[in-house]
């Protein structure tokens, strides 16, 4: 199979890139300075020319709270070039895998959130993705529209990268305990939208890691795993006020990859000790 991949420089796209080369796929990369998927006419000229089977939309603005102040560029980047991209997957006929958040959701929901369950997103980061997964579903029927959340990869930055930063100075932590959600290795989700993209199960998907923690509790675990005896004391949201509100709850339940029988993600501690194991020298 041939895969073209945006935002392949990224956590998610170098994620991808390597099971690609791990299953002897055929692979495409491409990273702003190949393709601007804002751009229309560079979309189609792109994807006409390489012809892949699967495209696997991994470029997003994803700064969360300086989008709140830019909300112009995530319409454009998270929107208009999902949107781009699902006109040519169509006219083309080509699947498309598109990423999406779980900042969809307004997080007061008590339990996880399934596929189907009301969105209701609090930032201009969500409402941009959400906009953007109408007009995938309006645009390719080929689809296959994957919801991920607490994603870490290399290269950072991202949560580890910055716990790490702060223990290895001797600083002590305070970290958020009461936001919900499941940390995901982007390594753990390569293989899950792979195995997708095989398929013609097309639709919505909740895809990552199983189980669930707090920002505290992964904290503890990553200071564990590093050997570092930095002290990390939980506290309260109100804390550490930012700019773009974020869930309390962001737990999703992979129901439909359940259903599919498709479900490949491995529980967060298993994920988190695989990602350690494969990158710990790097980080």
């Amino acid at each position: 199979m041939k895969v073209l991949i945006t935002g392949a420089a990224g956590q998610l796209g170098r994620a991808l890139m390597q099971e690609l080369a791990h299953r002897g796929w055929e692979a495409v990369a491409t990273d702003l300075a190949e393709l601007d998927i804002t751009v229309g006419d560079a979309v189609w000229r792109t994807l006409s020319n390489h012809r892949p089977q699967v495209v696997i939309n991994a470029a997003a603005a994803t700064r969360v709270d300086d989008l709140e102040a830019d909300p112009d560029l995530a319409i454009k980047v998270n929107a208009l070039g999902p949107r781009n991209l699902a006109v040519a997957c169509r006219r083309l006929g080509l699947k498309l895998v598109h990423i999406s958040t779980d900042y969809v959701f307004d997080g007061a929901k008590t339990v996880p959130y399934v596929e189907w369950d009301e969105t209701g997103p609090q930032s201009v980061y969500g409402r941009s993705k959400l906009l953007g997964e109408k007009l995938v579903r309006e645009q390719c029927p080929d689809h296959f529209l994957v919801r991920t959340a607490w994603l870490y990869g290399l290269p950072g930055p991202n949560f580890i990268t910055a716990i790490l930063a702060r223990a290895r100075q001797g600083l002590d932590l305070k970290v958020v305990d009461d936001q919900r959600g499941t940390p995901t290795s982007a390594l753990a989700l390569a293989p899950q939208l792979l195995a997708l993209a095989e398929t013609e199960a097309f639709g919505t998907y909740h895809a990552t890691c199983q189980g669930e923690a707090t920002w505290y509790e992964f904290a503890r675990l990553i200071l564990e795993r590093a050997g570092l005896a930095a002290q990390v004391q939980p506290c309260g949201t109100e804390e550490y006020p930012r700019p773009a509100r974020r869930p309390a709850n962001s737990v999703l339940e992979n129901r439909l990859l359940q259903l599919e029988g498709l479900d490949l993600m491995p529980s967060w501690q298993e994920a988190f000790h695989r990602f350690w194991d494969f990158y710990g020298e790097q980080l």
